[in-house]
């Protein structure tokens, strides 16, 4: 799930997204603060929008995509609960954007400038990631946002096809991830070999020296 919070340009309102909708029909059900917005066809939550969030959570730390307590991740279920819904709501704590190594890299069977990168994430995991940058290299150490990430402007990061051909996760470069400094031209961020364990959460702190 992510979270998202924007105060000052949206008001005080929490919206959860839970899946992609990939452009389906939806319908929404309100009851006191709580709107469920689902699939018309079968029900299936794609995301809740939580009204006066504030006075019911307390204060939301940040801007954009936010992380929640536990303490308040559990009044937004008994909220859920006591307005007659029965889903949960949850949240991953492992961060969208982590480090990830470039193992083994083709050309796009229907592309000439697009590659297929099977990159691993974690303890094996491993992603398939479609991507056009220009320097991508087999071997590299790169920063990718997960699916289910929301990217510094707003975009959410869901499964896809680019081309026929699978996509889960992004490989970002610097201009994408909003890092200070970000160079103006086209390509991911490569890390130096070394500086950076495969699967750890990205850190600008750490990890950028624009």
């Amino acid at each position: 799930m992510i979270f998202a919070y924007n105060k000052a340009h949206v008001g005080d309102v929490l919206m959860i997204l839970v899946k992609n909708d990939n452009g389906a029909d939806v319908t929404s059900t309100r009851c006191g603060n709580v709107t469920k917005i689902a699939l018309k066809e079968t029900n299936e939550v794609v995301a809740w929008n939580i009204f006066q969030a504030s006075e019911m959570l307390g204060e939301i730390s940040g801007v954009g995509q936010v992380v929640l307590s536990d303490e308040q991740i559990a009044l937004l279920n008994e909220e859920l609960a006591k307005e007659g819904f029965r889903e949960v709501i949850t949240q991953e704590k492992n961060s969208k954007f982590v480090i990830g190594f470039v193992k083994e890299l083709t050309p796009h069977p229907d592309s000439d400038h697009l590659n297929i990168a099977q990159v691993e994430v974690d303890n094996g995991e491993m992603l398939q990631i479609v991507a056009g940058a220009p320097n991508i290299e087999q071997g590299q150490l790169v920063v990718v946002a997960k699916v289910g990430a929301m990217m510094p402007n707003g975009l959410v990061i869901w499964d896809g096809e680019l081309r026929g051909v699978k996509s889960s996760g992004m490989m970002c470069s610097p201009r994408e991830l909003q890092l200070e400094n970000a160079p103006d031209v086209r390509g991911i961020l490569v890390l130096e070999e070394g500086s950076a364990t495969i699967g750890e959460a990205f850190s600008p702190e750490k990890h950028w020296h624009g």
